[in-house]
């Protein structure tokens, strides 16, 4: 368990260092139709924060770049322990500590991985529960389609002899992957009003992402929509399937030290019930849309983001969950 401490710690210390020693170094060029790497990826996951494991706050960044690097993630939650309007809440924080990266395969595929570490507290009457440990890990596979414009015919019918291809800015992306099992799930924690207070769900879940992006050196807008399917773990308990639909847009101040890189978005996640020994239970499924806005920095060869999202609306277990609002900050190493 020191370890562990020791580990959560670490990470919160060299984001701290890497944000302080970013200014000074090569430019990263915003994402835009005359680069031909992978635009970023944002996915939603799991409201519960076992499931947080590709982070509620997408498997990429705004840069249009490969990276390895660090990410902190607050949630919060209240849930309340009754039927009646004055029965007792609790409030849950959940905080994950990520290693992610974007790395690349060939051309036109790459590959999403992320590590997290969990940090759960839930304080009820008085009295505070905590949990720590590793989390699910997640992989997800990449393909990227670009549109390229057309080449119009020379008028005097003269050979054009430039092979080379211009890309129109416009792209779609496709994800397959999965979220492997590592973190614990304890069965007695499910009882909970939220029963996603775990480290880990236990089951390995498959993801299918299909996004499209849009980036110039000025403006840029991605879109994703993700399907997960999520397994039975080894003690029958199966959380709910889920939709997940997100949107961003941004656009690029340059000055002479960095790109800055300000965004609005909302998502909506709709959440299939749990079931357990095949029978669905009652009033664990739902809906949440929220509302983000941030930016990112980009520095030479190191980025560094942070953004807020706020619940619009929500309707989750019966209404007896309410989501509060969530922060993410990351710093990240373009490879």
């Amino acid at each position: 368990m020191k370890d562990l401490q020791n580990f959560k710690y670490t990470l919160l210390g060299f984001i701290s260092l890497m944000a302080t020693s970013v200014f000074g170094m090569h430019k990263i060029e915003p994402c835009g139709h005359t680069h031909n790497k992978f635009s970023p990826l944002e996915i939603k996951c799991d409201l519960c924060g076992c499931t947080t494991t590709s982070g509620s706050f997408g498997f990429g960044t705004l840069s249009n770049a490969n990276f390895v690097g660090l990410r902190y993630i607050n949630q919060t939650f209240e849930s309340k322990n009754g039927i009646y309007s004055n029965s007792p809440v609790s409030k849950e924080t959940i905080n994950t500590y990520q290693l992610w990266a974007q790395i690349p395969v060939k051309k036109v595929f790459m590959l999403s991985v992320n590590l997290p570490y969990q940090d759960l507290n839930r304080e009820f009457q008085g009295k505070s529960q905590q949990l720590n440990g590793l989390g699910d890990a997640s992989i997800v596979g990449w393909y990227k389609h670009v549109f390229y414009k057309k080449k119009t015919e020379n008028k005097d019918k003269t050979i054009d002899y430039n092979t080379t291809k211009v890309a129109t800015g416009h792209s779609l992306q496709f994800g397959l992957g999965a979220k492997l099992p590592t973190g614990t799930f304890e069965q007695e924690l499910s009882n909970n009003v939220n029963p996603g207070f775990q480290v880990g769900t236990g089951s390995l879940d498959a993801m299918l992402s299909l996004g499209y992006n849009y980036g110039s050196n000025k403006f840029g807008i991605n879109t994703l929509a993700t399907y997960y399917f999520k397994g039975e773990n080894k003690n029958n308990y199966q959380f709910g399937n889920q939709l997940s639909l997100s949107t961003k847009a941004f656009t690029v101040f340059k000055t002479s030290k960095m790109n800055i890189m300000p965004f609005l978005g909302f998502s909506h996640d709709t959440f299939k019930e749990i079931t357990q020994y095949n029978e669905t239970l009652k009033d664990t499924n739902g809906t949440l849309t929220t509302g983000t806005i941030g930016s990112e920095f980009v520095v030479k060869q190191f980025i560094f983001g942070a953004n807020y999202a706020l619940p619009l609306s929500q309707d989750l277990f019966g209404g007896n969950v309410t989501s509060k609002s969530r922060f993410s900050v990351y710093v990240n190493l373009a490879l």
